[in-house]
């Protein structure tokens, strides 16, 4: 269940590219059903604090009523930077699936790993590498095109 749960991270993903987002997408699953779901909009919005994870926290917040996310699983295309980490631990989300390792601000195991720190009151399990390549490779197809934009328009 997890690739398919991934897949439809994925899609949330490909909605940020759309709107010329870093694609990032993140869905919330209770009981075999989105409850939450969202993708990076921190350009769009002007706002630090929009990403994926947070997104998608908010709606399943507002969807069930309580800020409490027990029984739930996070589906992320980017492993949690350190503010979404944060917020999933102050969720109490009990169970975190990451396709893409992010090596400059990974908070779920690669820089370091804040969703298992025994001294919070709460842990999540982590799943690292689900449909890592095609995660991965949406973020690449994007800065890739990112950069030949800009270098196309310095030459005009």
């Amino acid at each position: 269940m997890d690739i398919y749960w991934m897949e439809k991270a994925i899609e949330q993903a490909k909605k940020a590219e759309a709107i010329n987002e870093v694609p990032i997408g993140a869905v919330i699953v209770h009981n075999g059903e989105v409850i939450g779901k969202g993708y990076n909009r921190r350009e769009t919005d002007q706002h630090s604090q929009a990403h994926a994870e947070m997104m998608a926290i908010q709606e399943a917040n507002e969807r069930i009523g309580s800020w409490r996310l027990e029984d739930c699983t996070l589906y992320v295309t980017l492993e949690p930077c350190p503010m979404c980490a944060g917020a999933i631990v102050q969720s109490r989300i009990p169970r975190v699936v990451y396709g893409a390792a992010d090596p400059k601000a990974g908070c779920a195991g690669t820089l370091l790993n804040l969703l298992d720190e025994k001294r919070f009151n709460h842990q999540s399990e982590v799943v690292p590498g689900v449909l890592q390549e095609q995660c991965a490779e949406l973020l690449k197809t994007f800065f890739k095109n990112l950069r030949n934009q800009k270098k196309k328009n310095a030459n005009q």
